[in-house]
């Protein structure tokens, strides 16, 4: 194993750049698609399936042609007690190790807490040997892992695929509520219980458990293949995949090297009576808000009228009587998985499909649509910029006038709006409340004063933690520079039927998607173009089991060993469609 390590200031020098051939929930159109080359899977082909007047249309399933033999045995191992029992004990093993993560720590070195990565890294080198003996290993930031494996065909752009190994802490006062305890790995013969055990070390270990497998069977890629795996991803990322995304920029370069991403994200569940799968090609941006008033201060028995605690209460009621305006573009991931929902949800009542039909050319018809979907907490969420005050501070003793006082208000931003017009919206949001209680305001550096008797007290509005996010860039899902895109969907709909011994692809709807949250990826927009958020799992049938993700019992949502065998046999086919695939 070539191992090394990179701390922060010793990025490695940037690697000779080669010449390269020429590459919840819904779908846009794909009109103009140019064919993907893959051994088996022809342009005609496509061209039958992508280019009709379709507002989700589907690309065939995708098999693995020139490595058909490899495929086929590594699936008939995925079927045997032998493999599964190797597989759960991989994923229970992982679990066993714990790897929390608290908000707001220190930089790796300065607390001992983030040193709980050093036995899973022992696990991971024990568990997995053939892809530490085969694969380069580099160690960023002491904790996050770089794996390359490099390919034959240098001109081939490489593939990244993520996950981290950090989980949510486990409130100590709910051990007790916990059906196995958090982190036993317990199998009970059906399901891996234990914190971590879906988000994410069910990728993690998916990654690994593939690269093992392949490496068993004597497969050697053409395309390179590179994994990254972050250790902070439930805390912002900024110490692992921020690490992570910097050092291979300096690899590999900033003019989106790879070919695609793949990270954790969406995965596959029944909605009008059919399958879709969601890969998210998207992801709102973000701002913390830190909304502070101060005033003088004095004896609680002479109050003035309103107390700076009483005017951020006020301010709060602004914010909260005025949420951000609803508006659903035609040219949004939201809008996009209404339109595949129409098309291929076989119980929708057909008012519905209907409406959402004429909503493609109608106004009329579109914000009647809109009146139907905001009713859903969900989709307003996905749609429009959201706001929330999560944190409220002020005051220190009661017989004491507050001389501050301060709120956060958090924001996921419309993937059509920005930090730039978010932090706007919120400065002309609370101006007239600045001049009504006599407040000099400044509002993200910006000063606004006017003449007249001296400010009662002071309004300030800034980025909290500096830590703003525009919305991430669309991945390409249709049209020229959507190949990869096409990889992704025919790879998916292969590993369905497949796993399902079913004859074709037709059992599940590929569709892209969108979360209200971020991924690790946010590090990663300048090195691919197609980024994808997807975890081949699925919700068919636990609806019931599936509620309060990173509460007790991972939200009763534990992994079950089938799904964590479909995992792996989604892996191994995404791995060998890239490495035959030419046009990506």
């Amino acid at each position: 194993m070539n191992e090394k390590a990179i701390l922060p200031g010793s990025l490695p020098a940037p690697r000779p750049q080669s010449p390269r051939k020429h590459i919840i929930f819904f779908a846009l159109g794909l009109v103009g698609f140019a064919a993907l080359t893959h051994c088996g899977w022809h342009a005609s082909m496509v061209e039958s399936t992508l280019l009709g007047e379709s507002g989700c249309a589907q690309v065939d399933a995708l098999s693995p042609q020139r490595d058909a033999k490899l495929s086929s045995t590594i699936s008939d191992l995925l079927a045997t007690k032998e493999f599964k029992d190797t597989a759960v004990g991989w994923l229970s093993g992982a679990v066993q190790v714990p790897t929390e993560v608290y908000d707001a720590m220190p930089e790796v070195g300065q607390d001992p807490r983030w040193e709980v990565f050093g036995p899973f890294h022992d696990y991971l080198s024990k568990a997995f040997p053939l892809v530490h003996k085969t694969l380069s290993l580099t160690k960023v930031n002491t904790y996050g892992l770089l794996f390359e494996w490099t390919g034959a065909d240098s001109s081939l752009k490489p593939i990244l695929l993520a996950a981290h190994q950090d989980v949510v802490p486990v409130e100590p006062t709910t051990y007790a509520d916990w059906t196995h305890p958090p982190f036993s790995g317990y199998f009970d013969g059906e399901l891996i219980w234990g914190r971590g055990s879906s988000d994410d070390k069910s990728g993690l270990i998916g990654i690994m458990s593939t690269l093992e497998t392949l490496i068993g069977q004597g497969f050697k890629p053409a395309r390179t293949i590179v994994v990254a795996f972050g250790f902070d991803e439930e805390a912002s990322g900024l110490q692992g995949a921020g690490a992570l995304g910097a050092a291979m920029r300096q690899t590999y370069g900033e003019n989106h090297p790879f070919a695609f991403i793949v990270d954790e994200g969406g995965g596959f569940s029944d909605n009008y009576g059919t399958v879709f799968a969601t890969p998210a090609v998207a992801e709102k941006g973000y701002l913390d808000v830190h909304v502070e008033v101060t005033s003088p201060g004095g004896h609680s028995s002479v109050p003035p009228e309103h107390t700076t605690i009483g005017i951020l209460a006020k301010l709060l009621v602004k914010y909260e009587k005025n949420p951000y305006k609803l508006e659903l573009s035609r040219k949004s991931i939201p809008y996009a998985l209404v339109q595949c929902h129409g098309e291929h949800g076989a119980t929708m009542p057909e008012r519905l499909k209907r409406l959402i039909k004429h909503s493609a050319h109608s106004e009329s018809a579109l914000r009647k649509l809109e009146n139907v979907l905001f009713e859903e907490k969900t989709f307003r969420a996905l749609v429009g910029t959201t706001q929330a005050a999560d944190i409220i501070h002020g005051g220190v003793k009661s017989n004491a006038l507050p001389e501050q006082a301060y709120a956060l208000v958090n924001h996921r931003i419309s993937t059509e709006s920005s930090v730039e017009e978010t932090m706007a919206h919120d400065t002309a949001l609370l101006q007239g409340l600045a001049e009504q209680f006599n407040l000099s305001y400044t509002a993200f550096g910006k000063v606004f004063s006017e003449e007249g008797p001296p400010a009662f007290g002071t309004l300030t509005l800034k980025d909290a933690y500096g830590t703003s996010l525009e919305p991430a860039p669309v991945s390409p899902i249709r049209g020229s520079g959507s190949e990869a895109y096409q990889l992704l969907s025919g790879t998916i709909k292969a590993t369905f039927a497949a796993h399902r011994s079913l004859k074709d692809g037709s059992g599940i709807v590929v569709a892209p998607g969108m979360s209200t949250g971020n991924t690790d990826t946010r590090y990663y927009w300048k090195l691919s173009r197609s980024i994808f958020r997807y975890n081949h799992k699925g919700t068919i049938g636990l609806k019931n089991r599936l509620s309060g993700v990173h509460t007790v019992n991972e939200g009763k949502s534990a992994m079950s060993a089938d799904s964590l065998l479909e995992v792996i046999r989604f892996f191994t086919t995404l791995i060998l469609n890239a490495d035959e695939a030419m046009s990506i």
